[in-house]
């Protein structure tokens, strides 16, 4: 094929040099055919041309195995982490099993040679009989032969007795208290002293002036009200979860009954909580680590509710106030200072929704997105960092964003749920709920979830499954312990 060909010549040269009828018979036929035509008819049988060679040959044997090689690399990487991470954790998890072997060798220790001498004093009173047997032969024996008068048994065995009883009562009483004292004391240390201290260190005491911060707007907004308990990325095993639980009386029957939880803020789940065999355990465990984080981001709102009513109350507004309302418009993405706007926008997300839709989204806890990213509530994102689904489609470029910590995720959720355009049926019928002052129930806002999941109707109904089933509405009510209870917000 020449060179100084024009691009369209050499696309007729290669008609001939294939013999393509068609091409032919057009120019028999003294036809024009224009370049694009002439690649058609060209693809169509099957002919490589020159520029599309050049295009294939650089991706066949450039660019794919780059991207083959970046491949490699990135899941030689992931490969990597996931080993030092599960080596890591086997480590920790050697400490804990040595040392908690090692307690229970001292414990069991103490305890048998409390109960070795628990056996010694139940020897005692036979030896007491003896020795009083004896001695009490003994001294009536010498006593009449000195004085040569009978002396009254009686009351020698009597005073005997007494010595043996004084002698006996302060010999059990002392090693009783301290054999079953410390073996109380022991337990107590192994299950307690770490929670103890770190409630000491982190939890605030309430003070008199939480009374007034009510009155004061400036103090509502800088100070914490509730005493919180956050527990760090520890690679906590769900052994160490149950407990803590435990230690700390975390029932969830005592929280459907008083509707009180106490604010124990964890920052991840325990990496093996997939592990516990009871469904009934598991899912039992997923609610107590999501609730409080729910319950705490739902009285934050309702705070800031509480501070619009009375900053929109007031002919004056401070400086502070203006600007604390410039914050929540762009927080709350309502344009214009619209404040109607912002008092729809501006509300809870109903407990029962929020524990439905993040045990749906986060497999109660053991999706890989909740475990490595702390996603409970399956957000995607285009822009921010995120975690690349295993199984999607090619066409979608979407990933799933990735949280610091659970409380993170919590509130992204309801951010999204309270200023999406796709959600602005859910925020309506919560408004209208509002307005006859009704309760805001999960089960009746469920319906307006379909935009959530491309499911849509069929989603909405397995949220309300899980919402009955498990009786998630006992937990609207519920409130973090400590708080301040306020009066219902008329909107």
């Amino acid at each position: 094929m020449k060179k100084n060909l024009s691009y369209k010549d050499k696309l007729i040269e290669l008609a001939h040099i294939y013999d393509v009828k068609e091409i032919k018979e057009y120019l028999k036929r003294r036809k024009e055919l224009t370049t694009g035509q002439l690649e058609l008819i060209l693809r169509k049988n099957k002919i490589v041309i020159p520029k599309d060679f050049k295009t294939n040959f650089i991706k066949e044997n450039f660019y794919k195995p780059l991207s083959k090689v970046t491949k490699q690399i990135d899941d030689l990487k992931i490969d990597s982490s996931k080993k030092v991470a599960k080596l890591s954790r086997q480590v920790v998890y050697l400490k804990e099993d040595s040392s908690r072997s090692v307690s229970n060798f001292f414990y069991n220790l103490w305890r048998t040679l409390g109960n070795i001498g628990i056996a010694v004093l139940n020897v005692f009173p036979l030896i007491g009989k003896t020795f009083y047997k004896f001695f009490g032969d003994f001294l009536t024996n010498t006593l009449n032969a000195i004085y040569e008068q009978q002396i009254n048994k009686k009351k020698i065995g009597q005073s005997l007795v007494v010595v043996f009883i004084i002698t006996g009562i302060f010999t059990i009483i002392f090693s009783g208290i301290s054999t079953f004292n410390k073996e109380e004391t022991q337990l107590e240390k192994e299950a307690i002293i770490k929670t103890e201290t770190k409630i000491k260190k982190e939890v605030k005491k309430p003070n008199l002036e939480e009374k007034k911060e009510i009155k004061k707007p400036k103090a509502e907004v800088k100070k914490e009200k509730i005493p919180e308990l956050i527990l760090p990325d520890l690679n906590l095993k769900t052994a160490t979860v149950l407990n803590l639980f435990e230690d700390v009386d975390y029932n969830l029957k005592t929280v459907r009954f008083e509707k009180v939880v106490k604010p124990i803020y964890f920052t991840q789940f325990p990496k093996d909580l997939d592990e516990i065999q009871s469904v009934k355990l598991k899912k039992e465990t997923f609610i107590k680590i999501v609730l409080p984080l729910i319950v705490a981001e739902n009285e934050k709102i309702l705070e800031d509710r509480y501070k619009l009513n009375k900053i929109v109350a007031k002919k004056m507004t401070t400086d502070e106030e203006k600007q604390w309302l410039r914050q929540k418009f762009l927080e709350y993405k309502v344009k214009k200072g619209n404040v109607g706007e912002l008092k729809i926008r501006m509300d809870i997300i109903p407990t029962s929704i929020a524990l439905a839709q993040a045990a749906k989204e986060s497999g109660w806890g053991t999706s890989r997105f909740a475990l490595e990213g702390n996603a409970i509530f399956g957000q995607w994102t285009w822009n921010g960092k995120g975690i690349e689904p295993l199984f999607k489609d090619k066409s979608k470029s979407h990933k799933i964003l990735r949280f610091p910590i659970l409380r993170a995720s919590v509130k992204a959720y309801k951010n999204n749920l309270n200023t999406h355009k796709s959600y602005t049926k859910f925020r309506e019928k919560r408004n209208n709920l509002r307005i006859k002052n009704k309760k805001i129930n999960g089960l009746e806002l469920t319906k307006t979830l379909g935009s959530y999941a491309q499911t849509g109707s069929e989603y909405t109904k397995i949220l309300s499954q899980i919402i009955v089933q498990n009786r998630l509405t006992d937990f609207e009510p519920v409130r973090l312990a400590s708080s301040v209870k306020k009066q219902e917000l008329d909107l």
